[in-house]
């Protein structure tokens, strides 16, 4: 498989991380299995494939869709030969770029030619030969969007999102709400309004994310020093919250998945 990655335009980059692309041109026609880590961000996919649709869950899904905040792993069952580009948003995007409530698209996806009614998004990509080209389509589409609204996170909102991110889930929620000067309600209405999460589960992914990093890096000796280092109880409750993540415990997820896309592995079976 062939993998490509894109910085977004200047205008987009509080938005998206960055575009990625996918090629495959495997010899078999097995169908691939993806399996959607938790990341604490949404994101947006386009495939064309000649072996029809992907499936999440049995579950066709649409040639571009959106996806909002997931709060569980996922699989997703692709064809064989495939090419796919993706939008990795930052956690605040669906709010900022769509205007909805984040919170109305956690653990679930759209249609996104559907829901732009009117923008012929889909004919657009298919109208495009390059992966380049089909990036530049969807930079434009969501510009298009984005330039329609006030786009800025409530203060405190920004405030608790960036707190959240840079101490990697570790600040305690009476802490954080010391600091903002707001009640733990309204910040739990905000947070999932503009984010689609609750502040709590949102910092156990950035923790989770956290410690998916220093297994990816080997930056450890032995699993209890991940769980050591990132503030779990103990090793057992570090595994138990990186499988419900995941769907894999750290052993089996290095042995039995391959990481082309972050976040995106493809399982494998030994």
């Amino acid at each position: 498989m062939k993998y490509h990655q894109f910085p977004p335009p200047p205008h987009l980059q509080d938005y998206i991380r960055y575009f990625w692309g996918l090629d495959s041109s495997e010899d078999t026609d097995a169908p691939v299995t993806f399996v959607t880590v938790v990341d604490g961000s949404p994101g947006i996919v386009f495939q064309q494939s000649s072996g029809g649709p992907s499936f999440q869950e049995g579950k066709a899904l649409p040639s571009v869709f959106m996806y909002g905040q997931s709060t569980a792993h996922t699989r997703i069952s692709s064809p064989a030969h495939f090419s796919t580009i993706g939008v990795y948003f930052y956690p605040h995007a669906l709010k900022s770029v769509f205007g909805f409530d984040s919170n109305e698209l956690t653990d679930g996806c759209l249609d996104l030619d559907e829901f732009l009614a009117g923008s012929r998004l889909l004919e657009r990509l298919g109208n495009e030969e390059s992966m380049a080209a089909k990036v530049n389509v969807l930079a434009e589409c969501l510009w298009e969007q984005a330039s329609k609204r006030d786009n800025r996170l409530h203060a405190a909102t920004q405030y608790a999102l960036q707190r959240l991110i840079q101490s990697q889930g570790s600040v305690s929620m009476k802490e954080l709400h010391r600091e903002i000067q707001i009640s733990e309600r309204t910040l739990e209405r905000r947070f999932r309004e503009s984010i689609g999460l609750s502040p709590m589960l949102f910092a156990r992914i950035c923790r989770f994310q956290a410690s998916l990093n220093q297994l990816r890096s080997r930056s450890y000796d032995k699993l209890s020093d991940i769980a050591f280092e990132q503030e779990y109880a103990d090793q057992s409750h570090f595994i138990r919250n990186f499988k419900e993540f995941t769907g894999f415990t750290p052993h089996k997820f290095y042995r039995n998945t391959l990481e082309t896309v972050e976040n995106f592995p493809i399982e494998i079976h030994s």
